[in-house]
């Protein structure tokens, strides 16, 4: 998996007696595997390398520690459709919404058919797939997919195959539309991903692993429920936990069917949540169907440092080096245009996220120092799907900064000594909520 790239230096050096030439070629390239490893609704915290010692996720603690681990990486929104469209894309989804209405315009999309449209619009986006299919690479979609079909994302094969109008009328309606057979990877079958390896023994591939885990419903098999049964924690913990060691489980058969096929070497993994969750050990949500289905209220689907907030990992043995923890702020709009510049490729001019292969190199350098998302969805008590808003939010790195236009209110949060942003410091820091509030405008008008 190897490919060879033919570089030719000519230098001339002339006098009337003299001529030197000195000419190089053959720079080999590689082309790794590629594994995007996305979590479903996993928690920031809750991972054995992020300290959390009642959770039991070893293959991702061997994955964190084999590579690059950001501890600072942010998601765009807190809630998937969007996050996931960010690391297809590289673009935020502010900025994809934009780009979508202007093709309805330039379509001339009738009223009619824009639902549907919007389905299917990232058919007309270059996606990573169809990048990485230039240089030969074959690809695979399994998991959460929320673009009716694999196809549609530009995957050569996939668990998603879209539905039909008659499926709104079932009672597995939303399964079907956050990825239908997608949602079974590791919940009921590895089969798919093992045999598209075996499909393509000799050829790169780019594979999209992102099983409906720890999500909703949490119904871990015995197997991974009992390993908190009798531990001192709430129900609804030990059922969140054993959904986190069941994904994590799913890692590790993968991990482990690369090492059968001598492929493991040259994969480059990559880890990433697609938003934030809430359940501490002490916290029991069975009886509250809201936050049963979604967590503590500093996680999806609020506006809170750990709602956005993801461990991004990347790991490749013998590339990239072990035990190499960051704290730079990454965006997971980062992932993409980092993986193209690993492959030499040119990452495209319409990319919001640029490539961090020097901060991976060298783990003392930073990039981003501030980090801005938009908010267009909040959870509600009266609407088990989430309200409309407005808001804004900033992580620099002592701060985050939340700004909800539609509720009418501010938060800021200091990152050193408050995390979890328990204590408001809006009213006693006016020159720095100005500051905050200036550049989120002038990030506005760049999106134009």
């Amino acid at each position: 998996m190897k490919t060879l790239k033919y570089i030719l230096i000519l230098f001339i050096v002339s006098s009337c007696k003299t001529e030197t030439k000195k000419e190089i070629i053959e720079t080999p390239v590689e082309k790794p595997n590629i594994v995007m490893l996305v979590g479903d609704d996993h928690g920031y915290p809750y991972f054995g390398f992020n300290g959390a010692d009642y959770v039991q996720t070893p293959h991702m603690d061997e994955l964190a520690t084999s590579g690059t681990l950001f501890t600072n990486g942010y998601v765009p929104q807190a809630h998937c459709k969007p996050s996931l469209q960010t690391l297809m894309t590289g673009t935020l989804p502010i900025d994809y919404a934009s780009s979508v209405e202007r093709l309805i315009e330039e379509k001339s999309v009738p009223d009619s058919a824009k639902a549907n449209f919007r389905f299917h619009a990232m058919k007309h986006f270059n996606t990573l797939p169809k990048i990485l299919a230039k240089s030969g690479y074959k690809s695979f979609q399994g998991g959460k997919w929320w673009e009716f079909n694999y196809q549609n994302g530009g995957f050569d094969e996939g668990m998603t195959k879209g539905w039909t109008e008659e499926d709104k009328k079932k009672d597995d309606w939303f399964l079907k539309f956050m990825g239908g057979d997608g949602t079974e990877l590791v919940r009921k079958t590895m089969q798919p991903v093992y045999d598209f390896i075996d499909k393509y023994p000799e050829a790169p591939k780019f594979i999209w692993f992102a099983p409906e885990l720890p999500h909703y419903p949490l119904n871990a098999p015995d197997k991974y429920y009992n390993i908190y049964k009798d531990k001192d924690m709430t129900e609804s913990a030990k059922r969140y936990y054993a959904n986190c060691t069941w994904f994590d489980e799913g890692v590790g058969e993968l991990v482990n069917y690369l090492k059968s096929k001598k492929q493991f070497d040259n994969t480059l993994f990559v880890y990433v949540n697609d938003n934030g969750w809430e359940q501490e050990p002490h916290q029991e949500f069975r009886h509250d169907s809201l936050r049963w289905h979604n967590g503590g209220d500093k996680g999806k689907l609020s506006v809170y440092d750990q709602s956005f907030r993801t461990p991004i990992i990347f790991s490749w043995k013998d590339k990239i080096s072990s035990n190499s923890r960051s704290k730079a702020l990454i965006h997971s709009a980062d992932i993409p245009a980092t993986i193209l510049d690993y492959l030499d490729i040119e990452v495209p001019k319409d990319y919001f996220g640029k490539s961090y292969k020097a901060l991976i190199e060298d783990n003392t350098k930073t990039d981003r120092d501030i980090i801005i998302g938009k908010v267009t969805q909040m959870r509600s008590e009266e609407d088990f799907m989430g309200k409309k808003i407005e808001a804004y939010w900033a992580r620099t790195n002592e701060w985050f900064f939340q700004w909800n236009l539609t509720t009418k209110t501010i938060g800021l949060y200091d990152m050193n000594t408050d995390p979890q942003n328990n204590t408001n410091l809006a009213e006693t820091h006016p020159d720095m909520i100005a500051d905050f509030k200036a550049k989120i405008e002038d990030w506005k008008k760049e999106r134009g």
